[in-house]
């Protein structure tokens, strides 16, 4: 097999196994190549972490270098395959709804959102814009942009959402509170955004050091937090997101 014919071929697995997992017999039913071949194929691109094969079940699917380049080449779309089962950890250790924002100027875009199983539901914000002084990821990731990029944040002017939005006159408030959330790793925000929701978040870290993304937590006022929790669920999403950082630089199962 000639190396050009071996790269198509190697393509063509990893482009069968984006429509999902499957084992040796479907992915040669899906690239119409010999069962042999595949088998030779799907052994190096295991060796190599583009594909993983799973246990005992034996299917194969995409690896943790598909999923790393795809992140390093769209950084927001693609960190939503890295950070889903982080957020549905965040879900089953708090009990609430679990986010990923993403700072764009001034604002904070959320690329997903995971929900729990309470009845009583908040909205899916989930493709939404929302200004960053009045959420708990905007605030985590404005504390750690560049320093122009605060100055000009705090420069103003800054829309009151609700009655509780911090944005004071002369913005010393908002200034205080990003220096907070460079020493605290996490922010609370109480109704700010919108009356009777609640959130903490903390940021995510790339592999240079800059905050690129937030986790967050949220829920309606009446119970969260519960205030017995209220450090501990902090900790809980700065233990996320440090565990985030480490998956994107590299260093798994790790949490320092």
């Amino acid at each position: 097999m000639s190396s050009i014919q071996s790269v198509r071929r190697a393509f063509s697995v990893l482009q069968s196994l984006s429509l999902g997992p499957a084992s040796v017999s479907e992915i040669a039913e899906r690239t119409e190549l010999p069962k042999s071949t595949v088998s030779r194929l799907l052994s190096t691109l295991v060796e190599v972490g583009a594909v993983e094969q799973s246990e005992p079940a034996g299917v194969y699917g995409l690896g943790e270098l598909i999923v790393d380049l795809s992140s390093a080449a769209s950084p927001g779309r693609n960190l939503i395959a890295i950070v889903r089962p982080y957020l549905v950890d965040l879900v089953a250790e708090t009990g609430e709804a679990a986010g990923l924002g993403m700072l764009e100027g001034n604002e904070v875009y959320y690329y997903d959102q995971v929900d729990g199983d309470h009845a009583v539901q908040i909205r899916d914000w989930t493709g939404e814009k929302v200004d960053a002084h009045v959420v708990s990821s905007g605030l985590v990731l404005m504390a750690h942009a560049s320093p122009q990029a605060r100055s000009e944040f705090l420069a103003g002017p800054l829309k009151r959402w609700t009655k509780k939005s911090v944005t004071d006159p002369d913005l010393d408030l908002v200034a205080a509170r990003l220096e907070a959330c460079q020493r605290d790793g996490a922010i609370w925000v109480y109704e700010e955004m919108s009356e009777g929701l609640n959130s903490v978040a903390a940021p995510i870290f790339s592999p240079a050091g800059a905050a690129i993304a937030a986790v967050h937590v949220h829920g309606p006022s009446y119970r969260f937090p519960d205030s017995d929790r209220k450090d501990e669920i902090a900790e809980i999403v700065k233990s996320a997101a440090r565990r985030i950082t480490n998956r994107l630089a590299g260093r798994r199962d790790q949490d320092n």
